[in-house]
């Protein structure tokens, strides 16, 4: 096999890669964070709490640099084995992390506890940890001085407006491994249409239910024909009770077309083309309790309580 001489006076310049998992409580605003650092909405952004549930992967390449960005369910106490799953993806991704951006709301938590505290853990993470005061645009400057002198070295940025990320950005390059690229250039994530779709519809539910329901929401994907036109879909919202079903109907039948209204237009935006979306609902009962109905559903809990 002939070798490839190596010109001397060509300046080569390693690119770097790496895996850079954001992570923090519920509704610090990572899932916002990660949709502006990959410049698509990928990730539901809703401010019912515990709306992210798995990891949710993006990749942002640019510059010799591919960030592979884990967006994480939020660090809580868990009361259920769904919030077990939550919290297992959130700490399986901290323990794959080349950095870790820990997000904390500034309008909320003005003084950060410890990252290791906040995630259960006996000892500091590994990578190197960038702490980040989200929703800086939401406080004045006052605070704003106030948490750069409490945490030296802490950004405050605004995930929504963009403030703030391209010193993240920076810092963030300056960590990571040097690599080839991990994924091809112009991919945006590495997870299949069929994940997204069922978090598009999930999405579209959210922002129609009040309290009680939207814990209770899991969407099913049963069928998913990317080759037919326009491309079908036939999707299942579970819920646990007869009525919470009854909520999620609506009278006549209003409040699940509209659910199925905007989560078809989402989904078009994300195939790039027409989606006939097929939506039903169905009760199925205690499933965030239930290890058998979390599989089913794709949600995987810690190894040890698998039963």
């Amino acid at each position: 096999m002939a070798c490839q001489s190596v010109d001397p006076n060509r300046p080569w310049k390693m690119t770097k890669a790496g895996i850079v998992t954001v992570v923090g409580k519920p509704n610090a605003g990572k899932s916002t964070l990660l949709n502006r650092l990959v410049g698509q909405h990928l990730a539901i952004t809703s401010p019912k709490p515990q709306s992210t549930r798995d990891r949710i992967v993006g990749l942002r390449t640019e510059g010799g640099v591919q960030m592979v960005i884990l967006d994480t369910p939020g660090l809580l106490e868990p009361r259920h084995q769904l919030h077990r799953s939550m919290v297992g993806a959130a700490l399986a991704a901290l323990r794959e992390a080349d950095v870790i951006v820990y997000v904390v709301d500034a309008s909320r938590d003005p003084v950060a506890p410890a990252l290791a505290e906040v995630a259960g853990l006996g000892r500091p993470p590994e990578a190197p940890v960038l702490l980040a005061f989200n929703k800086g645009d939401l406080v004045n400057e006052v605070v704003r001085r106030e948490l750069e002198r409490a945490h030296p070295g802490a950004m405050v940025l605004s995930a929504r407006t963009g403030h703030g990320l391209p010193a993240l950005l920076d810092a963030i390059a300056a960590l990571l491994p040097e690599s080839p690229f991990l994924y091809p250039e112009e991919d945006l994530s590495t997870q299949h249409l069929r994940f997204f779709a069922r978090e598009a519809v999930r999405e579209a539910a959210l922002e129609q239910l009040s309290e009680e329901v939207p814990h209770a929401l899991a969407c099913e994907i049963e069928e998913f024909r990317e080759t037919s036109t326009p491309v079908y879909i036939r999707a299942v919202l579970h819920v646990e009770r007869d009525s919470q079903k009854r909520i999620l109907i609506g009278s006549g039948g209003r409040r699940i077309k509209a659910i199925g209204t905007e989560a078809r237009k989402r989904i078009e935006t994300l195939v790039g083309g027409a989606v006939y979306l097929d939506l039903h609902v169905k009760v199925l009962p205690n499933w965030r309790r239930n290890p058998a109905a979390l599989a089913r559903l794709g949600y995987t809990l810690p190894p040890d309580e698998k039963k």
